[in-house]
This record gives C-alpha cells, sequence and structure tokens, in this order.
C-alpha cells in the first residue's frame, strides 16, 4: 500500500506541476525534421495542423520569436516529427519539448502506405488526434522548481492522496488475467491505473472531446488511446508491426 500510495503522489505531482501541449501559445517547427531526407511536406502539414488548433507557430530561430516568446523562452514548446519506420511500414513519432529539452507528449504513428509521401503524411496524421487545442493559462514554472515543496507539504499530500485512494469511492480494482491494477480518479479530466508492484503508474488517461474515450499514456512512455466498453477498460497496445492489440481491464 505503500508502495500504491508513493506512485499515486509522484502522478498527482505530475498532474499538479506539469505541463501539457494545450497549456502553451507557442509552438516553434524547424523548416525540415532533422531525421527525415526529405520534407515529405510533413512541416507544412503540422504547422496547419497546429494552427487549426489555435496555436502560434513560430520558427525555429530564436530570434524570429516575437517579443513575448522571446522574453520567457520557457512558454515555447519545440515540435519534432522522428523518422520511425521498419522494413514494411512507414511510421512517425510526433514530440513536443519543454525549454528543458524534456520531451512532455510524444505520439506514434503507422501507415501501410508503402510511397513515402503518402506513408509519412498518413502515419503523421494519425498523431494529431494526441494534440488537444491551445487553453493556455497562468505558465507554470518550470518542473526542475518543484525540488523547492517543502517537505511538511509534500508529507501532507501524500497523506491527502493516500486515504482518498484507500477509498471505495475513488480507487476501483481492475485486473486484466495477468496484472491487478487500481483505478485511481486524480480529477475529473484524468485518471491513473497503479500497479502496485511497479514505482510508476501503468497508465495514465486524459479524457477527450469524446465521452469515454481517453488519451493514454504507457508505462513505458507510448502514447495510444483507451476506452470504456461493458464497463471494462480498454487498452490498445501498440504491436512492433505497427499494428494494435487490445488490453481489456475488468472490474473486480
Amino acid at each position: 500500500m505503500k508502495k500504491i500510495s508513493l506512485v499515486i503522489f509522484t502522478a498527482y505531482s505530475m498532474f499538479v506541476f506539469g505541463q501539457n501541449v494545450s497549456d502553451y501559445k507557442y509552438i516553434s517547427v524547424p523548416q525540415q525534421f532533422r531525421t527525415f531526407k526529405e520534407d515529405f511536406g510533413l512541416v507544412d502539414m503540422l504547422k496547419k495542423t497546429l494552427k487549426s488548433k489555435n496555436y502560434t507557430v513560430i520558427p525555429y530561430d530564436k530570434l524570429q520569436w516575437p517579443g513575448e516568446a522571446q522574453a520567457n523562452p520557457c512558454s515555447v514548446l519545440m515540435a519534432d516529427v522522428v523518422n520511425d519506420s521498419s522494413l514494411f511500414r512507414n511510421r512517425v513519432l510526433l514530440q513536443f519539448k519543454d525549454c528543458n529539452d524534456k520531451v512532455i507528449s510524444s505520439a506514434k504513428g503507422s501507415s501501410t502506405i508503402k510511397e513515402f509521401k503518402e506513408g509519412f503524411q498518413d502515419a503523421l496524421e494519425q498523431t494529431f488526434v494526441s494534440v488537444s487545442p491551445s487553453g493556455p493559462s497562468a505558465q507554470a514554472a518550470p518542473a526542475t522548481t518543484t525540488t523547492n515543496t517543502t517537505s511538511s507539504v509534500t508529507e501532507t499530500r501524500e497523506t491527502e492522496i493516500s486515504g482518498s485512494a484507500s477509498s471505495d469511492n475513488n480507487a476501483v480494482k481492475f485486473s486484466n488475467g495477468k496484472v491487478d491494477v487500481m483505478k485511481v480518479q486524480l480529477d475529473n479530466n484524468q485518471f491513473i491505473l497503479v500497479n502496485s508492484n511497479s514505482s510508476s503508474p501503468y497508465a495514465t488517461f486524459k479524457t477527450t472531446t469524446k465521452a469515454d474515450v481517453f488519451r493514454v499514456k504507457l508505462q513505458n512512455g507510448e502514447a495510444t488511446l483507451g476506452y470504456y466498453e461493458n464497463g471494462n477498460i480498454v487498452i490498445e497496445i501498440p504491436k512492433a508491426n505497427g499494428e494494435y492489440g487490445k488490453e481489456i481491464f475488468v472490474k473486480k
């Protein structure tokens, strides 16, 4: 139980102090993505999508940034599309990094289209579902400042969350037949699945614009989708060949 409490506290701290892509106004996009020999139209495709989601797209060169962004570089995210192709599939990895060069969001896309341009564009389009529209609030300080939190506050928060985790209204047990987890609701828009044998959440769920469908970040950092089905929690698990399997967690 102590380990579970620590996991829940860590996830809660990430929620409180961490930043989501949607918290930002500015996103910097390079002229060409470094892992691609050709552009394949990916830069313009990403820019167009980000603008449609109300982000202000700015150049990679900081000298060309607007004054507000130059005055506060940590208000800017750096976008990158990585070529993650296999022998038979065109695959991409969409990443967003903060001012500390830390990846705060990533999503994979895969296409069976063999032609490079069409295949890469198809794969990149699949990642856009993970990008929420911009809705910046007051920009939080970089995550490194969280070390200033006093131990007494930390202990208080851990006690509060540990207590709520043991409540029947907040923590519910699920199992996929191999792993037993607890579903812990952090707030109205986010919950986690906690495995007592791990030091980090098994999966983190965030709401989307569609009811009962969630953006999911797995323990290994991969981004995917999850949803409710007949009262069960279903996670789409990425496979090495670019396809997806279903992992079903049944309420105990």
